[in-house]
């Protein structure tokens, strides 16, 4: 007896309360459910990556001369972090208000002051002087020295024969310090100076008698990429570091005083402007009626001119003589005899220099080696060219004579 196994019913979907397989492909959480590890793993890697990708395209600081949150070459980052190390707490100050704000705070406060763009006037530079304990301005200008210093003075630069120099003066921090280079620096006279070229009585380092001002001629020394040659990172330390409190000043344009209207090109020219201005337009009046003189009247001249065979031959001639062209005289001479002797002879146009030679020669009845010899000569003197151009002519005529 067969028995008849029925299939049972496909079904097309989920019955009534019924949910899908938990393991059914196209599941994510199922997906997940197998591959928890492997996708932990990526999220972490993934996580490390965009840590290390904001790392390194974060701004890093800025990029100011000599700013302490510059980290790059010209900045003082490095000079700040270890002023930080030996108790010394550094306030970089944005503008003038912060800067007076951290100097009236801190005690005994000293100010390192770098305008290089001179924005700061005579008053408030003073009005800093006065709140500071000490001053130390790096690379000075003029008038930033002028209006807080009486007795130290610009003196020049360090010349390029002075790449190291030794302290040669009797401050215990420069002494301590050592050498220091002098590339690219300038120089102050007046005070104590240190730090001076040979021959020179002026220095990269300058200080008052009171101690209250010092002058450092060289931003070099606190770049963070010159900070480990020689002694430049004592030396700053010990200018730096006097007090417990440092105010890293660096004005900027918003510190330029616009409330008040410029000034006028008047009042910026010296005064002998105004003698030098009527005695310069006489000046030009003269030389306008020196040189400025009437011509003669113009002169027509019917053209085209004519002008003489003969001329030409001899400014050419000169040209050559003024340009020492020995050679291309000779080819031109040497081509016109061979020319001139070609008609004569009726040799025609295609005929070669050495068949013009050869006839030549038959003509005269001489052999052909010795008129190849002077046709063909090379001289190499002017004295020597007119020599030979006048055998050629001596030539021409003995052909044209028979």
């Amino acid at each position: 007896m067969t028995a008849v196994v029925r299939a049972p019913a496909t079904q097309e979907g989920p019955g009534p309360g019924q949910d899908s397989a938990p393991g059914k492909a196209g599941s994510m959480p199922g997906w997940l459910g197998r591959h928890r590890t492997p996708a932990a793993l990526w999220a972490v890697v993934a996580a490390a990556l965009a840590l290390v990708l904001w790392a390194q395209l974060a701004p890093q600081g800025d990029a100011v001369p000599l700013s302490p949150n510059n980290a790059g070459p010209t900045g003082a980052r490095a000079v700040t972090q270890i002023l930080g190390r030996h108790g010394v707490e550094v306030h970089a100050a944005g503008n003038f208000e912060a800067a007076m704000a951290a100097l009236e705070a801190g005690a005994s406060p000293t100010l390192l002051l770098y305008d290089r763009g001179g924005f700061l006037d005579e008053p408030r530079l003073q009005e800093l002087a006065a709140s500071a304990e000490r001053v130390v301005l790096v690379s000075p200008r003029l008038p930033t020295l002028a209006a807080l210093s009486s007795s130290i003075h610009q003196a020049g630069v360090v010349p390029d024969a002075s790449p190291e120099l030794e302290p040669g003066c009797g401050l215990p921090d420069a002494e301590a310090a050592g050498p220091v280079s002098g590339k690219s620096g300038f120089i102050y006279d007046g005070g104590t100076s240190c730090y001076r070229p040979a021959g020179s009585p002026a220095g990269v380092l300058a200080m008052e008698d009171n101690g209250r001002l010092t002058v450092l001629g060289s931003t070099g020394i606190l770049n963070n990429d010159r900070l480990d040659d020689l002694g430049h990172a004592a030396l700053a330390v010990r200018t730096l570091g006097a007090s417990p409190d440092l105010v890293w000043y660096l004005p900027t344009v918003e510190d330029l005083q616009t409330g008040s209207s410029p000034q006028t090109l008047d009042e910026l020219a010296p005064d002998w402007v105004r003698f030098l201005g009527p005695w310069l337009a006489l000046v030009a009046a003269a030389a306008i009626a020196w040189r400025g003189r009437r011509l003669g009247p113009l002169v027509f001249e019917p053209l085209p001119v004519v002008v003489k065979a003969v001329e030409t031959a001899e400014g050419r001639a000169r040209l050559y003589h003024d340009s020492h062209a020995v050679d291309q005289a000779r080819d031109n001479l040497r081509a016109g005899t061979l020319v001139r002797l070609s008609g004569h002879l009726r040799l025609g146009a295609g005929s070669t220099a050495a068949q013009v030679i050869d006839a030549a020669a038959q003509h005269l009845g001489q052999p052909a080696r010795q008129l190849h010899q002077l046709v063909n000569e090379h001289p190499r003197t002017e004295a020597r060219l007119v020599a030979w151009s006048r055998e050629l002519d001596t030539l021409e005529k003995e052909v044209k004579s028979r």
